[in-house]
């Protein structure tokens, strides 16, 4: 596709990102009714293409790697943006599962004859034009087209500046394996423009473009829901607690919070905050103090975590809120299920917010009443994730409650619509 300069006026970017919305408009009408075995077999061409091309993505990707101390990304964002051959097959495995998922497309949710013999149809079709912004993330491309190709689904990728030259290759890649299977290519199509002004173009075209989904930084979520006319999908912060009842098995409350917060300190379901219920802390929190330690995990807390824990540092108001996404960690003891209640729903982001007990009556009340997109019971908030969860992959997890909530896969684009079938029926 042709990419736009930095150097044009808005209105040539504007016209140019006009042309690429409406090159996916027309894709969506032309994948709207494609039938499932060519797109799961254009995914699965993808794919073998991804795994094909694997030293070109890598090279691409090591142009990337390199610039990226250039672009300020922080060690936890460099390993987000780095890929080796191991990684790549991930990828690869991730459309692939996304090609064996059932298709939506076309599933009767309701169906009901009327009185006067009408028949009425509530049937799931694809959303049309997705505009994904997003970080960083070379792996996310290859997940967001592989869903939203799978959904029926046309979709503008614009990735970051950091991930330009992975993203790019893998865009290559899928593009050719649409194109061979005979699917429209430009059902995916990368932004290329460095131009931040082409965001903002994009956003204005809500007679092309069904939604917007933002991935990445605040800033930039904040951004899009300020500038977009269409619906947004959002994920602000992923600030995900964890809960150890006083019924809590210590044990597992250890492995529990230790690899929701150490497994990957940079991803939005890596554990931010860690309550304590009162008649556990003195036995739990100096055990769990020493095994974040030994992954050079900081602890900040409140009054009674430092009394507990001697190299603890005291919490701020701000760091209660905080998606640290690196080895630091808020820390507050509490004094019941119902404190642990309200601290979460007082700081958290709606992500992700685990249990640990024993108690299923207390395991009950914290997921009904705790306001999140997934509630975690005596698992790791690493577990909220397309992948993990059964989607095969997503395009990101949603923090509204309107359309989607949660890990948002091929279901979670689509909407549906009515059909009525009659014999000729007038209203009289």
């Amino acid at each position: 596709m042709q990419t736009a300069s930095v150097s044009e006026p808005a209105s040539a970017l504007g016209a140019q990102c006009r042309r690429v919305a409406e090159r996916a408009r027309r894709a969506a009408i032309d994948l709207a009714d494609t039938p499932a075995p060519l797109k799961a077999a254009a995914l699965r061409a993808a794919a073998a293409r991804i795994r094909d091309d694997v030293t070109d993505i890598l090279a691409a990707n090591a142009l990337d790697v390199a610039a990226a101390p250039g672009f300020g990304l922080s060690p936890a964002a460099i390993d987000r943006l780095f890929l080796d051959p191991k990684r790549v097959e991930g990828i690869a495995a991730g459309v692939e599962a996304v090609a064996a998922l059932p298709d939506p497309v076309g599933e009767v949710i309701e169906e009901s004859p009327r009185p006067n013999g009408l028949v009425v149809r509530k049937i799931r079709v694809p959303l049309g034009v997705v505009f994904f912004v997003y970080e960083s993330r070379p792996n996310v491309t290859a997940d967001a087209a592989a869903v939203a190709v799978a959904a029926g689904n046309a979709i503008i990728l614009r990735g970051g500046k950091e991930a330009a030259h992975s993203s790019r290759r893998i865009v290559e890649s899928v593009r050719q394996a649409l194109a061979d299977t005979g699917l429209p290519a430009d059902c995916v199509q990368l932004v290329e423009t460095a131009d931040r002004e082409a965001v903002g173009e994009f956003l204005k075209l809500d007679e092309l473009i069904d939604i917007a989904i933002p991935r990445g930084g605040e800033a930039l979520i904040r951004r899009v829901c300020s500038e977009a006319r269409m619906p947004v999908l959002k994920h602000f912060t992923g600030n995900c607690h964890i809960y150890v009842d006083r019924a809590a098995d210590l044990g597992m409350a250890e492995s529990i919070t230790v690899n929701a917060k150490c497994q990957r300190m940079g991803v939005c379901n890596a554990a931010e905050s860690l309550l304590v219920h009162r008649d556990v802390a003195a036995a739990f929190l100096p055990r769990i103090a020493a095994a974040l330690a030994t992954h050079g995990v900081e602890i900040v807390g409140d009054a009674a975590t430092c009394a507990l824990v001697p190299t603890a540092g005291p919490a701020s108001e701000a760091d209660w809120a905080t998606e640290f996404l690196g080895p630091k960690i808020s820390v507050a003891v509490v004094d019941s299920l119902d404190a642990a209640i309200d601290h979460v729903n007082r700081y958290g982001s709606r992500h992700t917010d685990a249990i640990v007990t024993a108690d299923a009556a207390a395991a009950e009340r914290f997921a009904a009443r705790v306001d999140t997109a997934v509630a975690m019971i005596n698992a790791s908030t690493r577990f909220n994730d397309g992948g993990e969860l059964g989607l095969g992959a997503e395009i990101g997890i949603s923090t509204d409650k309107l359309h989607a909530r949660g890990p948002c896969g091929t279901r979670e684009l689509t909407t549906y619509k009515y059909v009525v079938t009659g014999t000729g029926h007038v209203r009289g």
